[in-house]
Parts: C-alpha cells; structure tokens; sequence
C-alpha cells in the first residue's frame, strides 16, 4: 500500500513516509493509493477478537511497511486498560432497541481523540526509525479544544520530538484549557491564539507550507509534522472503532452478520465521520451516514446544497470543538468521490483559500448525497436532549454526543428509516460539564460554581465518577501561559526551536 497527495505533488510514498510528514508540501492532505477490502468472513474473525486484536487485524492492511510486530506493538502500547479504564476500549452502550451509543472518551484524557493520539506516537517513532530520518520531528496542532490535550499526552516526553499547541484563546471550555496549560513533559508546548480555530489551523497550515521556514528548519535538524487528523496516521486508527462497533453489535445479537446499520457523528473537522467512510467503503454494512452538526453548519449546507461557504458567522458554542468553518478532511472525500481528480481538487481548494467558497458539480454532489444525510442542532435542542435522555435513559451525554441525537431524531422524522443505528459519542460529559448540569437540574445548580466545582456536582447528582484525568486538574500548576495573535504563530514556533 503507497500514499498520494490529494493535489497531486507526490505519489507512490509508503506510509511510514506519509506518517513522518503528515501534509504534503502541496498542501494536500495523504490517501492510500488502493481499497483496501474487508469482506464479511473478515468482520466474523473481529467478532470474538479483543479490540486491540481488532485493531491489528485492520491496521496490516494500511501499514504494510510495518512489519506484524511493530504494529502489534504500537497496538498494545497504545490500547491499555490502565488507560481506557476498561478493557474493551471503545465500548457499545445499549440506549434501547435501535439505537447504541460508542463511547469513544474512555481514555486518559476524555475524548475521543485518543483513540488516534495513543496511537499516533508509536507509530511516529517507528516512521522515522524506518525512514533514516534523523532530525527532530516537530509536531505542529491547531486544536478546537480536544486534539491539544490528547496530543500533548500522547507525545510527552516522547524522544526526538517537540509538540506545539495552538487553540483559540476563548475558544474552549476551561476544563479543556485546563487541560492544556497544566500539561507536563519537557517537549510540550502550548499556546493560546487570539482568534477562532479557523485562524490556528489556517496558520499552522501556512507553517507547513513556508518553503523558507522549512530550509531553516531543516538546517536547524528540525522537520515538521502534524498530529492533527490531516495526518493520515491520525485517521486510520479512527476506522478500527466502526469495525469494532459492529463486531460487537453481532457478538451480541443486536443484528446479523451483514445487516446494514447507520453511524451518527458529530463532527466539525470531517475526521470522525471520514474514518467512517473508509470503512464503508472497505466493505463494512453501513446504509446511511449521518453527519450532525452545531451551530456552525457549514457542512450540513454543504452535503444539502453541494457548495461550500465559509463565508458566514462563526458562531462560539456549548459545543466548541464543532466550532470548526473549515472542514480540512472534507478534501480527502472530495478526492476519493471525483476518482481522484486532482485538477478539480485543487480548484476548489483554491476557491476555498481566496473566495472562501466553492461549488461542486451535480455527479460529485450525488454521490456525497448518497452516503451521507446532514442536520444540525442548535444550543437549546442541544441542552433539550441532554436532559431528555437522562430523563428516560438515566444516561448522561456531553454536548457533542447530544448533537449527534438531536440530528438522529431529526433525520428518523424526516426520513422514516429505523435501521438500527449507532451515535458516535465523542467526550465523557464531565469535560463539558457546566452545560449538562444546566440542562438537567437547571440554572440555578451551576449559579456561582465554577466547572471544577460542578464535576463534583455532576458526579454526586448523576451517581457517576469523576474521570482521572480531569480530577482536581484545577489544582495543578499552570505551566503554559503564552498568548498570541494569530499573525504571530510563526514567530512564535521560530522562538520555541530557536530559527
């Protein structure tokens, strides 16, 4: 298996290649070169499997520079119980007859970028192992709020690397921003962004991209590379938890081997529900996708009218890491659905850079709208289905997942089809805790308490435990309190590695 660009720059590279540089120098974004087919006697193997098991058996068909060995390795290093705090991952949560929930927040930082983030320095360190590589690898991350935290502890302390951070400084709950001025390890880096996460993934990209800077850096001994989920080794690790999700579904006789389910994912960036698409398109029964939004519902625009337009308000929400106008994977389904028609991808993304939207033509619109269905839910929807599901499931959901209902709701109205379906839980609720104690006891229990106080409350009215990781986090020194503007990122990684 051999990696391209999506704009055509570079071709025929192996993965561990792919991995190291994370964006191409085009500025596209890296895609196998072949399907990959998983049949249905396949998934009956997942289905007795462990999930670390699983994982291996998918991740071989991608790394195939990988030997056996060195992925079961990042498997297991990455994928522990001491970890995820239980043994089965990623585990499928019963709501009723229809529906499931995948929680995917079991790991140690509560959402499910670390699924991938566990995952993706092991497989970084192998790369540059394999590939000669003898600089220092600089992990650049413009984050919404969860991708920061989860990259810092997955690359802590890791040798060989520096990781910095950017988020939008007012952008993020203080749980989240917590979480990532706290972060220990002599190699983290992380900085607050006067702007939106548009700006911080737009100037990380623009770092990528600055030929000078990357002379410079390469004189240094420095290289670049990302640990956002334009990384292709951010993604690939996302598509095992559909297999998963399934192969539990059968293992316990909620459906047959080879019945068509449909996945909800709440998604800002198109990574999650990307994931999903490779899957569907490996060969796992998926019948619909549904794509939920916020607020900022450029891509429900989008699946629904076939253009693109950033060109709107950006709306700050409860849930902020779907604060997102710019869709950075939304390249690669563009890539894959034009049979890999450079010449159009590049001409949108040029419209995207300069006009700030784009429109695509009637075949490729058809073919999105064919696989996936969009909606979005709005903050008061949002907080209604919070205290909804506690009320009739006693089951507590964070804002994330409780778009991803709303959406689910909408699109069972709309459409009539009760194929059984699973919701794509991205955060445990404790990270976005204010919002759902609010929605399920009301204002006056969040009146004068902060987010570190309403941990407690949320864990003793709802009868759950508070996560390890974010336990008296505000107790801990603040170690990160760097602020810039957004024209100033690329200073601001010059004076970290000293260029």
């Amino acid at each position: 298996m051999h990696y391209e660009s999506t704009r055509g720059g570079l071709k025929s590279l192996e993965s561990a290649e792919a991995i190291k540089r994370g964006l191409a120098p085009d500025g596209g974004l890296f895609v196998p070169d072949a399907r990959v087919e998983m049949t249905l006697d396949d998934i009956n193997k997942l289905v007795e499997m462990s999930y670390q098991d699983r994982a291996v058996y998918i991740l071989k068909k991608y790394l195939t520079d990988y030997s056996d060995q060195e992925i079961t390795d990042c498997v297991y290093n990455a994928y522990t119980t001491e970890k995820f705090g239980d043994d089965r991952i990623a585990p499928v949560y019963r709501l009723n007859e229809n529906v499931h929930v995948l929680e995917l927040w079991h790991g140690p930082t509560c959402a499910f970028k670390d699924m991938a983030l566990q995952i993706l320095p092991h497989f970084l360190v192998k790369a540059v192992r394999k590939t000669g590589e003898t600089s220092e690898i600089v992990i650049l991350v413009a984050t919404s709020g969860d991708t920061g935290k989860a990259a810092l502890e997955g690359f802590k302390d890791v040798g060989g690397t520096e990781i910095i951070v950017f988020f939008p400084n007012k952008g993020v709950s203080e749980v989240q921003k917590y979480q990532m001025v706290t972060q220990e390890g002599n190699n983290v880096h992380s900085i607050a962004v006067e702007g939106n996460f548009d700006d911080a993934q737009n100037g990380v990209k623009e770092i990528f991209t600055d030929s000078g800077l990357a002379e410079k850096l390469e004189s240094a001994n420095y290289k670049f590379s990302s640990a956002n989920s334009i990384n292709w080794g951010r993604l690939v690790p996302q598509i095992v938890y559909y297999f998963s999700a399934y192969a539990d579904l059968v293992k316990n006789g909620e459906i047959q081997l080879g019945e068509k389910i449909n996945f909800v994912v709440p998604t800002g960036n198109f990574g999650n529900i990307l994931a999903a698409y490779y899957a569907m398109e490996m060969g796992l029964p998926v019948n619909k996708l549904i794509c939920a939004s916020n607020d900022n519902n450029v891509l429900t625009d989008f699946i629904e009218t076939g253009v693109y337009d950033r060109n709107r308000d950006f709306k700050k929400t409860i849930s902020p890491s779907m604060d997102i106008l710019i869709s950075s994977n939304l390249e690669r389904l563009l890539y894959e659905v034009t049979d890999r028609n450079t010449w159009l991808i590049n001409e949108w993304m040029e419209k995207l850079k300069f006009d700030g939207k784009y429109s695509v033509d009637p075949v490729t619109k058809k073919k999105i709208s064919g696989v996936f269905w969009a909606g979005y839910s709005n903050e008061n929807e949002t907080m209604k289905t919070i205290e909804a599901i506690f009320k009739e499931y006693k089951y507590v959901i964070d804002t994330h997942t409780a778009v991803a209902v709303d959406v689910y709701d909408k699109y069972v109205i709309s459409t009539g089809d009760i194929t059984k379906t699973v919701i794509v839980s991205t955060a445990s609720p404790f990270k976005f805790n204010e919002s759902v104690v609010k929605s399920i006891f009301g204002n006056d229990s969040v009146k004068g308490k902060s987010e570190f106080q309403l941990l407690d409350v949320l864990a003793d009215k709802c009868g759950l435990s508070i996560p390890v990781g974010l336990k008296d986090l505000d107790k801990k020194p603040v170690k990160h309190n760097a602020i810039c503007e957004k024209s100033d990122m690329k200073n601001i990684v010059k004076g970290i590695l000293n260029v």
